[in-house]
């Protein structure tokens, strides 16, 4: 069986569409994950406070976390849109940047205010600021199809890894399923075209807009992926993709992949209470399936 890497996006991608929690509850939740053995997680972003407000104040949950100093060994990611926002967080002490840039070029006016090639060429120039002070992971938006309706198929997903590939070979690549319309074989088409050399270091970020999030986590698995994002609870949604539904729940992954008999390093019982807790941080119910259900009964075959 396979070490599987999970990163728990929750602080970030979790909470940035709910009403604004404070960085210091951010840095706790993201500690606490920690805690439970999630050994990646993204923690903050530098956006503009103007576009998400709930993001706001990212070095002060950077600052958290560090004045914490208990996981060391924990990678911490934070989302940057662009050079300046790179810029902003290398400054805060980030060592480790997500980018995301759209397979949709509706999406990424949307989401960034640029085109998609416009936003290529500034996570070029984020490369060449990043150089070898942080890890650099490029996370390809509306992988498996658009709302807008301009991602018909693998091609406009693979260009991106192409590109990439091609020039920033020590990158990692995440394809998201930003608005929930994956299925397993639109993951095994999308998998299956993407250049070869960029499979090491493949990983994928599902929502759960229609339910397949977990199908989809299989069919990733079974192409030989083994890097997940998640977040706690199943919260998160992009504010600027309509009809987006929230991530894939760590604890239903980790649930199932620990009874495949996968290592993920995490405690769901950990997770499970940091889950039970969400609602009273964001003031409703989380859609989390195995924080209502409970941990598997055992059961052997």
């Amino acid at each position: 069986m396979h070490q599987i890497e999970i990163r728990d996006v929750g602080p970030r991608d979790g909470l940035q569409s709910e009403n604004p929690v404070s960085p210091r509850q951010r840095a706790q939740l993201a500690l606490a994950l920690a805690s439970a053995g999630v050994s990646h997680i993204e923690a903050a972003s530098f956006v503009s406070p103007r576009a998400v407000p709930a993001m706001a104040l990212g070095d002060e949950v950077l600052a958290a976390i560090a004045e914490a100093g208990e996981f060391s060994s924990t990678t911490w990611w934070v989302l940057v849109p662009n050079p300046r926002g790179a810029e902003m967080a290398l400054a805060a002490g980030a060592t480790n940047l997500t980018m995301t840039i759209s397979a949709s070029d509706g999406y990424s006016r949307k989401n960034v205010g640029k085109s998609t090639e416009e936003a290529v060429a500034d996570l070029q120039s984020i490369a060449a600021l990043v150089d070898d002070r942080a890890l650099l992971d490029v996370v390809v938006s509306c992988a498996f199809g658009s709302p807008f309706d301009d991602v018909a198929d693998p091609a406009p997903a693979c260009h991106i890894a192409e590109i990439v590939a091609g020039t920033m070979p020590a990158a990692r690549i995440t394809l998201a399923d930003t608005t929930g319309t994956a299925t397993p074989r639109r993951i095994k088409g999308v998998v299956d075209a993407v250049p070869s050399s960029t499979l090491a270091s493949l990983g994928v970020h599902l929502h759960d807009t229609r339910g397949t999030a977990l199908a989809n986590a299989l069919a990733a698995l079974e192409m030989g992926v083994t890097r997940f994002d998640t977040s706690t609870g199943g919260l998160g949604g992009s504010p600027f993709a309509p009809g987006a539904g929230g991530n894939l729940a760590t604890e239903d992954l980790v649930l199932m992949l620990h009874d495949l008999g996968h290592d993920t390093g995490i405690d769901l019982d950990a997770v499970l209470a940091i889950a039970a807790g969400l609602p009273e941080l964001i003031g409703h119910p989380v859609a989390s399936r195995t924080s209502s259900a409970g941990p598997l009964p055992r059961f052997r075959t």
